[in-house]
């Protein structure tokens, strides 16, 4: 058997500034992107405001209980109105000239009007409207007020979800986490859906999971990803677990990881104790910020203290392994990332050399395993796609 040596994307997808812009211009700009949860703007005037692509949008909470989104520039000059949130009052007013709009987005106040702007019609220079839309205590943004709707863009991926009900668990604010890799975005979403490195990159970080039966596939543009626990985790998960374990699971929907990523590329990432989003956000074309946030089951800190007592003795035989295979003595300020058992740090690294890779004459993809990097080849169908279904 001859396996496939390429993949679809040239090396200049992840090095090129004006592949980068492109992308900005046509994936970012037409897709659905995560703004936050429904209880980041739980009162009239709170505000957020999202990247997407070039443009920024801004949800605010309408008096009326209305949660709205709008292009965050202003119709006068184009200055940015609202910076990245807050409370906005009784009114977004632009700090330029004071033009000031309502929360439906009409142009109310325009300073001299009468001297400086003669017959001005005000309701044609409303801001201009985007969609916001809420899906499971999450708020998602689109740039176009036209485009469809963002259930129809999940395309049922719903189905491949956990069994985690969202609003019934509470967010753990301590875990929230924010990096800023320097690698293009594409190489740490191809690392969030590469089910080979599973077994070998995180063979002491994430040994509870049996990454041989992993289960995965797509729903349009969308990854969706399912392994189990091992059997002697599964049979000891209430005294090894880290954290107090969900109860929401079924026959239907077992113990084990629900990890989709959603094009283009926010993750998802629900076990057995936790559901964090795995937000990745591309700063330049060498450059992504990857940002969490995680909710685990309400329960008393000494729920979690106990918890964290039972499962430490366990944890604590998982750390020294993976030294052996990280050249550790080469790192000259003994934090060497392949020993820490944190599967983050662990991810990070490798995404950051091979950024660095990129740069050498001798780069190429040797091969890459037919079944558990499948996914990658697919990723690089949808971004080919998306970039080229949309012109300038």
């Amino acid at each position: 058997m001859t396996l496939p040596t390429a993949l679809l994307l040239p090396k200049s997808a992840y090095t090129s500034q004006s592949w980068f812009e492109r992308e900005q211009a046509t994936i970012f700009e037409n897709n659905w992107q995560f703004a936050g949860f429904t209880e980041d703007l739980p009162a009239p005037g709170d505000f957020l405001t999202v990247e997407a692509g070039r443009t920024s949008i801004m949800i605010i909470h309408g008096p009326d209980g209305e949660l709205r989104a709008f292009h965050n520039i202003c119709r006068h000059r184009g200055t940015r109105l609202l910076r990245t949130c807050g409370k906005a009052g009784k009114a977004i007013t632009c700090p330029y000239h004071d033009w000031s709009y309502d929360f439906k987005g009409n142009l109310i106040a325009v300073p001299q009007q009468k001297e400086e702007f003669a017959g001005l019609d005000k309701n044609s220079l409303g801001l201009h409207p985007a969609q916001v839309s809420c899906w499971d205590n999450m708020l998602w943004i689109h740039p176009d007020p036209e485009a469809p709707s963002l259930q129809t863009w999940l395309q049922g991926i719903d189905a491949y979800l956990g069994p985690h009900r969202i609003s019934e668990l509470v967010e753990h604010a301590e875990t929230a986490t924010s990096h800023d890799i320097q690698a293009n975005w594409k190489l740490v979403v191809e690392n969030y859906i590469d089910g080979y490195h599973l077994s070998h990159l995180h063979s002491t970080s994430l040994n509870m999971y049996d990454h041989k039966q992993q289960q995965s596939g797509f729903c349009g543009p969308h990854f969706h990803f399912y392994e189990p626990l091992t059997a002697d985790y599964a049979a000891n998960v209430d005294t090894q677990s880290p954290l107090p374990v969900i109860d929401h699971f079924t026959p239907d929907k077992p113990l084990g990881a629900y990890v989709p990523m959603l094009f283009p590329c926010f993750g998802i990432g629900a076990d057995e104790s936790s559901w964090s989003i795995f937000q990745i956000i591309p700063l330049a074309v060498d450059k992504t910020r990857v940002m969490t946030r995680t909710r685990v089951m309400p329960a008393s800190d000494w729920s979690f203290w106990t918890q964290e007592w039972k499962s430490y003795s366990h944890y604590q035989k998982q750390t020294a392994t993976k030294a052996d295979k990280s050249n550790r003595d080469t790192q000259e300020d003994g934090d060497d990332p392949l020993a820490s058992g944190d599967f983050m740090a662990e991810d990070i690294y490798v995404c950051e050399q091979q950024q660095k890779s990129l740069a050498s004459p001798w780069y190429s993809v040797g091969a890459y395993a037919s079944r558990q990097e499948a996914a990658i080849r697919e990723f690089h169908r949808q971004v080919l796609q998306a970039m080229k279904s949309v012109t300038d």
